[in-house]
């Protein structure tokens, strides 16, 4: 019997779909193949630290997928779309596992036989498993409500607040961080102190993180204002008090004033060593300020063997002359003077630097202070604005037309000319009504290679006490398997290879090396990886890092290693007490991580609710790049 017009054009139609669907299944044959072939090849350095079985997975499927990756699948995975069939979009943790279930389901359609391997359910489901695990074994076992880990930069007040830290603990902080960077071994210990004691009142577990500085590349000091310090309390809308402010006594040679305990309203005052030994609890410090008003602070506990933690009623102004009064309370209520002795020398607030669009910048070398530029009768400049480097070998390097970078990002310039004097920099982005310069502030040279050891002098002495104390060590501006092959000897010469290492990403060259640094670390050291969005925005530049921190991602997954999602998650929350609409969406992406990070702040506690809140909620719905599909309510 002829066939219809109708049935010979079904026959042809489904003839052509067949033919389409047998040209599909070789050319997923055909890549399988490849990337195969590939993977092995990228391997081959390898083969010799991938001892463990798990290692061994983990690192064939990241070549799997770096190889996968390199090819442009847009056109394949429309035709895959068009056939029904599953999409190779989500099979980081799995990538021949995923490609061959989708070839034996295509092969079945089409009646043919293949070789490639069929997939089970363990295999399919084998690299979501080791990335839990090795989750658990970084961060510790997850919390009852989420999966997503929290962390949480401790601030200084951590170190004498231990009501602060009991409450971080509650609030559900996972792990916290000490940034090496700020304070000293004496401030590490009472922040360590603090966290073992809340986990053992609370019952609750938090591991620690200790951030090895690095070589922070940072604005010199600028010149000093006249020196005077103003200590502040706060109050609320009555003007009753709401917090003093707080002043700690240390023993002469205690150090200097740190800029993060100035920064934290926890100002240090040196007082002679046997004034010291003999304070006690209610002791007194009077003054007169700078207006000549009588104020006095009291000891209210002692912080650490070396300081003494006092609280201030009311503001006042210090200024480097001022002469301290110390006084007991007596029988009869009244307080005796046990002794005097001045304010230790102190350098003021510094002078302010500003500079607008076009302006010139001198980067300067050595140790001269930082100062505004000079300006004739004329109102032209005379002398360019100055301010210093705190790395001389950042000169050597520099080459005209090369960007720096300057706070974060917030100011922009280029290298017009390198002089025996330092970089003449022009000033090309700044904003409307320009940028204020302060020292300590990061400086980024995103197109200069500086030729520096992988770790510092300070982080070499800071790594003893970080072995002896820490769960997780932080490498700051890792650049290459090179570099972290210098740590992880470091870290045997001291007895403890087995601590895991946190490389953080936030140089262009980590970037661009990130696939050789897991494959050269996690076959045989724990790691675990951390986008450092912040110094890394300002290398790569703000819109190319949005498709940097999904590449991250992608592959830190593909080869089942945990990310830390870091920088201003919920900073205007932390800092100010106020939630903004793009930082709500910013925290429910990173519930595509294991851990996310917090940092410090006056109101973290109410960040940390909100950040668990977010994390809660998200977890249901999505895991990775994959929706979950969990009922909606309406």
């Amino acid at each position: 019997m002829a066939l219809s017009s109708t049935d010979a054009n079904l026959t042809g139609r489904n003839q052509m779909k067949e033919t389409k669907l047998k040209h599909l299944l070789e050319d997923l044959l055909c890549l399988r193949r490849e990337i195969t072939d590939e993977a092995e090849r990228i391997l081959e350095p390898y083969h010799e630290c991938l001892a463990d079985d798990r290692a061994v997975y983990s690192a064939l499927n990241l070549a799997h997928y770096v190889a996968l990756r390199r090819r442009d699948l847009c056109s394949l995975q429309m035709r895959l779309a068009e056939a029904g069939l599953s999409s190779l979009g989500r099979s980081e943790s799995r990538v021949l596992a995923n490609l061959d279930v989708v070839i034996r389901l295509l092969a079945k359609v089409v009646g043919e036989n293949v070789d490639a391997a069929i997939a089970d359910d363990e295999a399919f489901t084998k690299g979501r498993d080791l990335l839990a695990q090795n989750t658990a074994d970084l961060f510790g076992p997850p919390p009852s409500d989420r999966s997503v880990r929290i962390m949480v930069t401790l601030p200084i007040e951590a170190a004498f607040d231990y009501a602060l830290v009991k409450g971080l603990l509650f609030r559900g902080m996972n792990c916290a961080r000490i940034n090496c960077a700020h304070d000293d071994q004496t401030i590490w210990a009472k922040l360590l102190e603090n966290i073992r004691r809340a986990e053992r009142e609370t019952g609750l577990h938090c591991k620690i993180l200790m951030d090895l500085a690095g070589h922070k590349i940072r604005t010199g000091p600028i010149q000093p204002a006249p020196p005077v310090i103003h200590l502040k309390v706060k109050r609320d809308l009555y003007g009753q008090l709401v917090a003093p402010f707080h002043i700690l006594l240390g023993k002469t040679g205690s150090g200097p004033v740190s800029s993060e305990a100035q920064r934290s309203d926890y100002w240090i005052i040196q007082i002679p060593d046997d004034f010291h030994e003999r304070l006690t609890l209610g002791d007194r410090m009077y003054f007169g300020d700078c207006r000549h008003k009588t104020r006095f602070f009291e000891v209210v506990e002692k912080a650490t063997p070396d300081y003494w933690l006092c609280h201030g009623f009311s503001s006042t102004y210090l200024h480097a002359e001022t002469q301290f009064s110390w006084r007991r309370a007596n029988a009869d209520g009244k307080f005796d003077v046990l002794g005097e002795f001045p304010l230790a020398p102190f350098s003021g607030k510094f002078s302010s630097i500003h500079v607008e669009n076009g302006d010139h910048l001198l980067l300067s070398r050595g140790d001269e202070l930082g100062c505004p530029a000079v300006y004739g009768v004329n109102g032209q400049i005379m002398t360019p604005a100055r301010i210093g480097s705190s790395c001389n070998a950042v000169f050597s390097a520099l080459r005209p037309g090369q960007p720096v970078w300057i706070d974060d990002g917030k100011l922009g310039a280029v290298v017009e000319s390198i002089g025996d004097d330092g970089a003449m920099l022009k000033v090309t982005e700044a904003g409307q009504g320009g940028v204020v310069i302060r020292s300590d502030k990061g400086l980024n040279f995103p197109e200069t290679e500086i030729d520096l050891p992988a770790l510092s002098a300070k982080d070499l002495e800071d790594l003893d006490f970080v072995c002896r104390h820490a769960d997780m060590i932080g490498f700051s501006f890792v650049r290459s398997p090179a570099d972290m092959e210098v740590l992880i000897q470091e870290l045997k010469r001291r007895g403890r290879a087995d601590l895991p290492i946190i490389a953080k990403i936030e140089t262009k060259a980590a970037v661009d090396n990130l696939p050789w640094i897991l494959l050269s670390a996690m076959a045989r050291h724990p790691l675990g990886i951390m986008i450092a969005r912040g110094d890394l925005a300002v290398e790569l530049g703000s819109v190319k890092m949005s498709e940097i921190q999904e590449e991250i991602l992608w592959l830190c997954e593909s080869s089942h290693v945990p990310v830390i999602w870091a920088t201003q998650v919920l900073e205007t929350l932390a800092k100010k007490g106020r939630t903004s609409r793009p930082e709500i969406t910013d925290a429910a992406m990173s519930v595509r991580a294991e851990c996310v990070m917090l940092n410090k702040g006056p109101y973290i506690l109410d960040a940390i609710r909100v950040l668990g809140d977010i994390l809660n909620r998200m977890d249901a719905h999505q895991y990775k790049k994959t929706p979950q599909l969990r009922a909606l309510e309406w």
